[in-house]
């Protein structure tokens, strides 16, 4: 990484291979409870996202595409979250809190590329639900397993193409002045402090491109979500309506949850300057919005719930007939009354 440096009025090179990376203020005790509460939500996040992928993937009965899309979320809430937790979570009483420039732009990358492909997921799964609820007739053919494996493939490569554009321009400027991110991870507006070119085209790139993602995966969200409204409005069984709003009020709230912080950290002008601001937003949309996620799909979906009992009352029962074979092999038995 170039960075110029002006000494004596002569413009000299120096060359820095690392980034430090902020984080949070605060002494020892501040960083011990922030150090808590990363730790406590990316726990949460891992074993809450890990248990969805693993009983949508166990159970039959959650072989469908809501699901399919279900368990696709849970995964890149899972990746996303660990790009950035294990990192912060280091940083916190490792002083140096050092990231090399190689490091940060592969963080970069990879945050960008999750957290857009999620973007483009939930505009998938609305548009699920909307062919689900309004044409359930054509559901199967239209949402058949490779219309939804090219589906959320696409969404990847939306994902990889928004990270590309966003990591390259990023990282061809020269950075001057401080090599310290005001910030706990690698991302784009705080990097963009620390440049000492013009970074009129990078800003446009950021508002321009996550906006036109946001306002384009919003506006798939809410026309089908006036279709949805429309035809339950329509039904005329009212258990049928409650299951309806159930699975949509699910994903209505992971959906608001996720593009109302995203807008607030990337669509909007002058967030690039408001880096305080930005490192709070930042908490709930890698760490907090993952692990309500889980929470919000389960809690509020019958077909989970009952999945995860099985799934549970399998596994208890799998235990107990370990635990006799166990009994039977070392030849002990539990003694009677008549025989005491």
């Amino acid at each position: 990484m170039l960075m110029p440096l002006h000494r004596n009025g002569n413009l000299s090179m120096v060359y820095f291979q690392d980034f430090v990376l902020e984080g949070f203020e605060g002494g020892l005790e501040t960083q011990a409870l922030f150090f808590a509460i990363f730790l406590t939500l990316y726990m949460v996040t891992v074993l809450g996202n890990l248990a969805m992928i693993v009983v949508i993937t166990l159970d039959a009965r959650l072989h469908s595409p809501m699901y399919f899309f279900l368990k696709n979320l849970s995964f890149l809430d899972l990746c996303y979250s660990s790009v950035i937790a294990p990192n912060a979570l280091a940083n916190f009483f490792y002083p140096p809190k050092v990231i090399t420039f190689a490091g940060c732009a592969t963080q970069l990358f990879f945050f960008s590329l999750l957290a857009t492909t999620e973007a483009f997921l939930l505009g998938v799964m609305a548009y699920d639900r909307f062919m689900a609820i309004c044409s359930p007739l054509h559901y199967p053919i239209t949402m058949c397993p490779s219309a939804c494996t090219l589906l959320v493939l696409g969404s990847y490569c939306g994902g990889c193409l928004n990270s590309v554009v966003q990591t390259t321009f990023t990282f061809r400027l020269s950075f001057c002045s401080s090599n310290r991110i005001n910030h706990f991870f690698c991302d784009v507006p705080p990097l963009l402090q620390l440049a000492c070119g013009n970074t009129t085209i990078n800003e446009l790139l950021l508002f321009g491109i996550c906006g036109l993602i946001i306002v384009g995966v919003a506006l798939v969200i809410l026309i089908s979500y006036g279709y949805i409204t429309v035809t339950i409005l329509r039904m005329h069984s009212a258990a049928g309506r409650r299951k309806v709003f159930s699975t949509c009020g699910s994903h209505m709230t992971a959906v608001t949850l996720f593009f109302g912080t995203v807008f607030v950290m990337y669509a909007q002008p002058g967030a690039i300057e408001s880096m305080d601001q930005g490192k709070v937003v930042s908490v709930f949309y890698t760490l907090v919005i993952p692990m309500l996620n889980p929470l919000i799909y389960s809690l509020r979906n019958k077909d989970v719930q009952e999945a995860l009992q099985r799934l549970g009352q399998k596994h208890m029962a799998t235990l107990r007939m370990c635990w006799r074979k166990c009994v039977l092999r070392a030849g002990w038995r539990p003694r009677r009354d008549s025989e005491l």
